[in-house]
């Protein structure tokens, strides 16, 4: 839960440093992520809040605003915020539970009875996203659909944009899509609700590998209080919930070059220019 997160943060980075530090904010989607850092002698941590943010587009907003010194992003919307100007660098990434490594998987999921077989039995149906800054919700499954000749544009009954991942799993559910994007460990996590069971959905396809979502920081703070952010979270225990709620084995560091395959897959999509750094 995040409250074990927070209190861990608060524990952690409430001790005593070397270095005075400005009032800190933490964004990220769909979960509560503020964090502030009181200007004080020694760069103590008072309090750890949360804020929720509508979606990766909001986190970004706020970085570009100055409103955030750390934020929760995907893959994708980590890359489209360097491109839009955010002076941010990753810190960490989640180790991954189910796989014990800092990636993940996409995946597309439909009902056990569905006469879905092979993607391109998608065509003419319905399909949720997350949103066009999901990685794992969009972006995956969308360069996958290019290389089979699916046409995006045209050749789907409809196009769902939900806002997350449970919303586009609930769409499943409820009989709404046909198809849902997603990702695996979204899934899993989605089962033991007993909603989607391997009884009654099954996967369509994985993708390879994806390089976890990083949790980025202001280059604006001060190169000793990042330090100490990145012990604080590769020191964390197993089994902290991450900040956007999935049970994490700890946590990594990271840096712009493990999110090379998706810069080259905006690339290929002809979604980006040249991102900044």
């Amino acid at each position: 839960m995040i409250k074990p997160l927070k209190e861990y943060l608060e524990q952690s980075l409430g001790q005593r440093g070397d270095s005075k530090s400005q009032s800190k904010i933490i964004g990220g989607q769909g979960r509560h992520k503020k964090r502030e850092i009181e200007k004080v002698e020694y760069a103590i941590v008072s309090s750890v809040d949360f804020q929720i943010a509508k979606d990766y587009e909001q986190i970004i907003d706020w970085l570009l605003q100055d409103k955030l010194d750390m934020a929760y992003l995907g893959p994708m919307s980590y890359l489209e915020a360097l491109d839009r100007g955010a002076k941010v660098e990753p810190l960490v990434a989640p180790i991954d539970k189910y796989t014990g490594q800092p990636w993940y998987r996409a995946c597309i999921i439909v009902k056990q009875d569905s006469l879905i077989k092979t993607l391109k039995d998608l065509k003419g149906k319905r399909i949720a996203f997350v949103d066009k800054l999901s990685t794992s919700g969009y972006l995956m499954p969308l360069a996958t659909f290019k290389k089979v000749g699916i046409n995006y544009d045209r050749d789907f009954a409809q196009v769902l944009y939900t806002g997350s991942h449970s919303n586009s799993m609930a769409a499943l559910e409820d009989g709404i899509v046909d198809a849902a994007a997603t990702n695996i460990s979204s899934y899993l996590k989605r089962q033991k609700s007993g909603k989607l069971t391997p009884q009654n959905s099954r996967i369509l396809w994985e993708s390879a590998p994806i390089p976890s979502s990083p949790i980025v920081v202001s280059k604006r703070l001060a190169p000793e209080l990042i330090l100490r952010l990145k012990q604080s979270f590769i020191s964390s225990p197993e089994g902290l919930e991450d900040i956007i709620g999935t049970e994490s084995a700890g946590y990594t560091l990271v840096s712009y070059s493990d999110y090379a395959p998706i810069v080259q897959l905006r690339k290929y999509l002809n979604l980006i220019s040249v991102p900044g750094k």
